[in-house]
């Protein structure tokens, strides 16, 4: 399949906007799914609907669908009733299907399970819905091939040409028991290899990697990272096989989640994105917009409360960026460390005490390197004004102290909570840690100005 280009959508573009028909419906039909779901990108909803409606074959049509940004499908499954939405559902594996359903209104999603014509997949979906989304269950679809232990190879063969007349693609062969107790896997060497051996339990691989239904997502990812896998079996709470999630569909997920991370880390409370509207961005991004200015207006009341010491020795004014930039920096290094240990599965909660020590002797290491840089940085430049100068490299050790074990505190605390850790790696850190940075410089000051007067 050729690359598809911006030449490409130019093109199309102007048969858009001539009604060039024959001439849409024939680049579409060489089109991957991806790729018009891209076109539609630069396209308005009037014109998408239209495009849409031209596309000839109906699984490309759902596939395109199920391509499409969950904003751009939700407004394009609007303009559709129940009965046609129904029949894009019988055109797609389950796990896509039970996506496509959790974005439509409780009505619509009740009436077009009912207009489902395969009464087995609807069964299939309405058993997949009462998962969290966020679970192995909630992203597992029913499409695989599963052989009873104790078929011959011969008649296994048989029963996966019959199952796979129904599938698009086919990832493993599960063995189960006469009770669907998942068991092993058959690899296809040992058909080539072992044609006619009496019962495929003899050659199949024991102990498959499985998640259960209710594992959470990021579990899932990282098992897929360990092990390598293309698919994973999912099983219920006493072993039974209840579905196969695909890397595909875990590699989507992660990069959702690693977005509404970033975007969380970033000081926006909600998932957006560049093309929302004005509205939906200020919604989002407004919030710890006011928290900061709280944060400044506290920082401005500790500032007047020590003006009588600034008027005395102005140069304390100067640091006080330094003091600030250098909490909050350090503060989201740790942060940043825990999340990234607790994502990728390196850090354990139970690990909650040791890592709060490790933190604490990495904060003492560099507390003592960056204040000792400063202090003498200062005895060079401010020489004989020993309240400033022990006064900067004291605070300095304190707030990288502080900020480090508070970095590193929060996000283990939000993940107890089972709140997202990412939370503690953007504007909550560097706020807290300005504010109490702040106090810690305003008391050292007050302190040193007793010892070494003016």
């Amino acid at each position: 399949m050729k690359e598809f280009t911006d030449n490409d959508i130019e093109r199309i573009e102007e048969y858009i906007d001539t009604h060039n028909e024959e001439a849409i419906k024939k680049e579409l039909a060489d089109l991957h799914p991806a790729d018009i779901a891209e076109l539609f990108q630069s396209l308005n909803l009037k014109q998408a609907e239209w495009v849409f409606s031209l596309i000839e074959n109906k699984d490309q049509q759902a596939d395109v669908l199920m391509e499409l940004d969950e904003e751009d499908r939700k407004k394009l499954l609007e303009g559709m009733d129940p009965e046609q939405i129904s029949h894009f559902i019988d055109l797609l594996d389950t796990d896509d299907a039970v996506d496509l359903i959790q974005e439509l209104d409780k009505e619509d999603r009740d009436e077009v399970i009912q207009n489902i014509e395969d009464m087995e997949q609807a069964g299939d979906i309405v058993d997949l819905l009462q998962y969290a989304k966020d679970t192995a269950g909630g992203l597992m679809g029913t499409e695989y091939i599963s052989v009873n232990e104790n078929l011959s190879m011969p008649d296994c063969l048989k029963e996966m040409r019959h199952q796979a007349e129904d599938l698009d693609d086919i990832y493993y062969v599960y063995v189960v028991d006469d009770d669907d107790r998942l068991k092993g896997v058959l690899p296809l060497k040992k058909m080539i290899t072992h044609p006619s051996v009496s019962k495929i339990k003899h050659v199949m691989e024991t102990d498959p990697v499985a998640v259960k239904a209710d594992t959470p997502v990021d579990e899932v990812a990282i098992d897929f990272e360990k092990y390598d896998l293309v698919a994973m079996p999912v099983i219920d709470s006493i072993g039974r096989l209840v579905g196969q999630i695909t890397v595909d569909d875990v590699m989507d997920e992660v990069r959702e989640q690693s977005e509404r991370d970033y975007q969380l880390a970033s000081g926006i409370s909600s998932d957006i994105d560049a093309d929302d509207s004005i509205w939906a961005q200020t919604k989002a991004r407004l919030p710890w917009l006011l928290i900061g200015i709280i944060g400044g207006l506290v920082n401005s009341v500790i500032l007047g409360g020590f003006e009588a010491q600034l008027a005395t020795v102005t140069a304390l004014a100067f640091f006080i960026p330094l003091i600030g930039g250098t909490g909050g920096n350090v503060g989201v290094q740790a942060s940043a460390i825990v999340v990234q240990g607790l994502a990728n599965g390196r850090l354990e909660l139970n690990e909650f005490w040791s890592q709060i020590w490790k933190g604490l002797r990495i904060a003492l290491l560099n507390a003592i390197v960056i204040s000792a840089v400063v202090l003498g940085y200062t005895l060079l430049t401010q020489p004989g004004d020993y309240a400033l100068c022990f006064a900067v490299s004291a605070s300095l050790f304190c707030v990288v102290i502080f900020a480090t074990v508070f970095g590193t505190l929060v996000p283990l605390t939000l993940e107890k909570l089972k709140v997202n850790p990412a939370l503690a790696t953007g504007p909550f850190i560097q706020i807290t840690n300005d504010v109490v940075g702040l106090l810690i410089y305003v008391g050292m000051a007050v302190w040193m100005l007793k010892i070494f007067p003016h």
